[in-house]
């Protein structure tokens, strides 16, 4: 009995520390910019959470007393006031393998916005929209333009705004014509309906409204258009041995001699399949660091958090008086767990800002060749080599790389980027994965193109250079970095 009674309160223990970390972990995987989403989430759920106003706000020593006061007020349980009060970083570590089994956190149930609170979001929200970007014409916006300019009868106006709207992603037509005259549900007579799809494909760009890749490409081929005809003759019967480079069986087959075939092909590589593909209904959305690394005058590299967009937070003065002024009990549990759910929050964010201080700082100093010598340098490194210096579990490390870039000398990447594994060469050093890649491609590229290197081939330049690798590693990584095989490489 005293054995289960003991598990009974360790999980009582455990289950009114889950919501502070399961918070814990929500903000550890936060990039900044989702950080300040949520932060004005909060402030517009929580009347007892403020923005600091200047610096006084950070050492304000009033509003210090004024806690001070109203902590000695606030009634609670001894031993849950010790574990509400744990070293952030320990509580963490001890539960972070339990998040799972927790539900999410409910604190908080929203309230009003302050007419100030108003103001303050509405100014930030303000320069947040100054700096995005225009939204970008839509491919849709752009083809019903330029076909308002035709003088043509409503019905055929009509159709073409409805043809222009089903076009997909890539400017192609859904369907076959006659499927869309019945969805267009409307009467309109097959020939009215073949000129409307002939006017859109007259439309920019080249190749907007065909029905097949085939008839994309063909729209695209003008009169003046070099090797017109070996380029229709290609389309229309031999692109899936083009795409093979099975150029002798192409010449076999329409007599063209290969050099026709291979100025059509680079005529061809000039057109575009997917013409639609330039145009977006969404505004492009810009990588915005959480870190950045700079080198000292010592030459040492450091790691520094952007948190410009982030405001610095505080409890608010008015409701800590509130508190001191001994309210009703209803009123008093409202404002303190108004207050607890903010000081929860403020103490998440700077466990974060700390946490991926120490794990980017960690990371710079594994990979200080890739910084001094450039990506040919980056070395081997695991997620639990990074945990082990900083002294969290390997969890942490994860979400506090999870979706986070770093602005460095020598470019803006993720930080998942120095991450992966990697083997030994012949004399036993440690190599990355991403070495053997760059040293695949350039083998590829320096290769005789006339008789390209078979993957058993490369193995063995590969093994030229120290790399041991089974040609299935050889074929795996060929396919993931697009690199064609040794028949579609060869150039006649």
């Amino acid at each position: 009995m005293q054995l289960n009674f003991s598990q009974q309160m360790k999980m009582s223990q455990q289950m009114k520390l889950a919501p502070r970390m399961i918070q814990s972990m929500e903000i550890l995987q936060l990039p900044v910019m989702a950080l300040q989403e949520r932060i004005d989430q909060e402030l517009a759920e929580n009347v007892a959470l403020e923005m600091k106003e200047n610096e006084s706000d950070i050492s304000d020593t009033e509003a210090e007393v004024e806690a001070e006061k109203a902590r000695e007020d606030v009634e609670t349980e001894k031993h849950e006031r010790e574990e509400l009060s744990m070293e952030s970083d320990r509580e963490f570590e001890r539960l972070v393998e339990m998040s799972s089994e927790w539900p999410d956190d409910n604190l908080g149930s929203g309230s009003k916005v302050s007419s100030n609170r108003m103001d303050e979001m509405g100014d930030r929200q303000h320069d947040a929209m100054a700096n995005m970007l225009a939204r970008p014409q839509s491919l849709t916006d752009s083809l019903l333009e330029q076909f308002g300019f035709f003088n043509v009868p409503p019905e055929i106006g009509e159709f073409g705004d409805f043809l222009i709207q089903n076009l997909d992603k890539d400017g192609r037509l859904q369907g076959s014509l006659e499927e869309t005259i019945m969805l267009f549900g409307k009467p309109i007579t097959e020939e009215d309906a073949t000129t409307t799809l002939g006017l859109i494909q007259m439309l920019d760009p080249p190749g907007v409204g065909a029905r097949d890749v085939k008839e994309c490409l063909l729209l695209q081929i003008k009169p003046e258009t070099p090797y017109r005809d070996a380029l229709i003759t290609l389309i229309s019967g031999h692109l899936e041995d083009l795409a093979q480079n099975r150029i002798p069986i192409i010449q076999k087959k329409t007599g063209l001699d290969i050099e026709t075939i291979k100025a059509a092909t680079e005529e061809l590589a000039h057109l575009d399949p997917y013409p639609g593909r330039g145009y977006t209904d969404e505004t492009s959305q810009n990588v915005t660091p959480d870190v950045e690394i700079t080198r000292d005058d010592s030459g040492k590299y450091k790691v520094r958090l952007l948190d410009e967009w982030t405001p610095s937070l505080k409890i608010s003065p008015y409701y800590l008086k509130q508190l001191r002024n001994d309210p009703d009990a209803q009123t008093k549990e409202y404002i303190k767990k108004k207050i607890d759910s903010a000081k929860w929050l403020i103490e998440s964010i700077e466990q974060r800002n700390n946490t991926l201080r120490r794990v980017s700082q960690a990371i710079v100093d594994h990979q200080r060749d890739f910084f001094e010598d450039g990506p040919e340098a980056i070395a081997p490194l695991k997620m639990q080599q990074i945990a082990d210096v900083v002294g969290v579990h390997v969890t942490t490390v994860s979400r506090a790389v999870d979706d986070k870039w770093v602005q460095t000398p020598r470019g803006l990447f993720p930080l998942k980027r120095f991450f992966g594994g990697g083997t030994q060469t012949s004399d036993g050093d440690e190599v990355a994965w991403d070495i053997i890649r760059m040293k695949l491609k350039e083998i590829v590229d320096n290769e005789d193109k006339s008789n390209p290197l078979s993957d058993d081939a490369l193995v063995e330049e590969l093994k030229k250079h120290g790399y041991n690798l089974a040609r299935r590693t050889v074929t795996k990584y060929r396919k993931n970095m697009d690199i064609p095989s040794s028949r579609q490489r060869r150039e006649y």
